[in-house]
């Protein structure tokens, strides 16, 4: 992933740790320790804390010789499973490998963690341990969506962290997902939109037009372009590079285009075995397809980011495979070498500075704009 124009990378010297959960994915540690074999092959500054069972992924690296040096594996008694309630797991997540995977960067010992984890005991465990950032409402999940940008992706946020945003929220995640575009897609000037049913003014909720009408303002603040609201046809276009909406929605939309991504391929496979014929065409296409393949495999993109947290935590898909991993891990890498933290956090306090400046401005407005009244004279407003 490209560097942004705003980044200040760590020295060339200087090591990043990543901290990485490897017992909490569906495929089991052996893919998470597959993951890692790929990403300290393509990142020779990447040093890596992996936690979980020391029984289970001690064979697992002694087989792999190039992880000795770089890999500290810190053990781990419990897993935080798929079924475990986010709420149990605060009260009683300690000693999971989950737990000590934040803590890690909770005590500055790495610069973020990945996890193939339940999502709502690791948002749940992160927001606990790590705390939101000073002026952030409600943290987000953001993740990068396959587009026509010259990049190649688009990024959109809430995608699950929480099912609702309100216009705080929403004002807060233009800011967030800008900071994110400009250091981690090499957006110089990230042009942002808010998810709606349609283009026009007059449509959506209350929250979204209210956010629509304040959204200039922060855009100012944020070095950000407003391209205004956009719809579900603009996720993948090169009209808006980053798309703001709530979490209920952006899950939706996530999940049907991974879904969507798989049908296609599962359609492009049945289409090219059906016979002798399909299959000779699919010899000649075949450079062609595996461009195709690679566009649109979400292993590529895999890796949510929660933003708006004291910490940088990259959440993999949980049925990723090493490729998977490997996208997550490499994610997290290029986050902690820009020192992608400073950066929003800089940006979300700027940002509130702005708007509680603003909110002012209006209070005063309001109250000149107001009818005043002359003592003794019955409440008549004053000429």
């Amino acid at each position: 992933m490209a560097l942004g124009p705003e980044s200040a990378s760590a020295p060339g010297t200087e090591r990043v740790v990543i901290s990485v959960d490897a017992m909490g994915g569906d495929r089991g540690p052996a893919a998470v320790v597959a993951g890692l074999v790929d990403s300290i092959a393509q990142y020779p500054r990447l040093d890596v804390i992996v936690h979980g069972d020391e029984v289970v992924l001690r064979p697992l690296l002694d087989r792999q010789a190039d992880l000795a040096a770089r890999v500290t594996l810190r053990h781990a008694d419990r897993v935080v499973t798929m079924q475990d309630k986010p709420a149990q797991v605060m009260r009683h997540g300690q000693g999971t490998s989950m737990w000590s995977t934040i803590d890690a960067v909770k005590d500055g010992e790495a610069g973020a963690a990945v996890s193939c984890g339940n999502t709502g005991a690791l948002m749940a465990v992160a927001m606990l341990r790590l705390r939101k950032l000073p002026g952030v409402n409600r943290p987000a999940i953001a993740c990068l969506w396959p587009s026509r940008n010259p990049g190649g992706f688009n990024l959109m946020l809430d995608v699950g962290a929480d099912v609702k945003a309100e216009v705080e929220d929403l004002l807060q995640f233009a800011v967030m997902g800008a900071s994110y575009a400009r250091n981690g897609l090499k957006v110089a000037r990230p042009r942002v939109g808010i998810l709606n049913v349609g283009t026009e003014e007059h449509k959506g909720r209350a929250e979204l037009k209210e956010a629509h009408d304040r959204m200039a303002a922060v855009a100012a603040v944020g070095d950000f372009d407003y391209v205004g609201f956009v719809e579900g046809g603009d996720l993948p276009s090169a009209r808006v590079d980053v798309i703001v909406t709530d979490g209920f929605t952006g899950n939706v939309a996530l999940k049907t285009g991974e879904g969507t991504a798989k049908l296609i391929a599962d359609f492009l496979r049945e289409a090219f075995g059906a016979g002798l014929m399909s299959k000779f065409a699919a010899l000649l296409a075949l450079n062609s397809l595996k461009r195709l393949q690679r566009r649109i495999d979400p292993r590529r993109v895999n890796g949510g980011v929660f933003l708006g947290l004291n910490g940088t935590v990259v959440k993999s898909h949980g049925s990723a495979d090493a490729t998977g991993v490997a996208a997550a891990i490499g994610l997290a890498y290029q986050l902690a070498q820009v020192r992608f933290l400073e950066r929003l956090a800089a940006r979300v306090a700027s940002a509130e500075a702005a708007g509680q400046d603003a909110a002012r401005m209006r209070v005063d407005r309001a109250e000149a704009d107001r009818p005043h009244t002359v003592p003794g004279t019955g409440g008549n407003p004053t000429e």
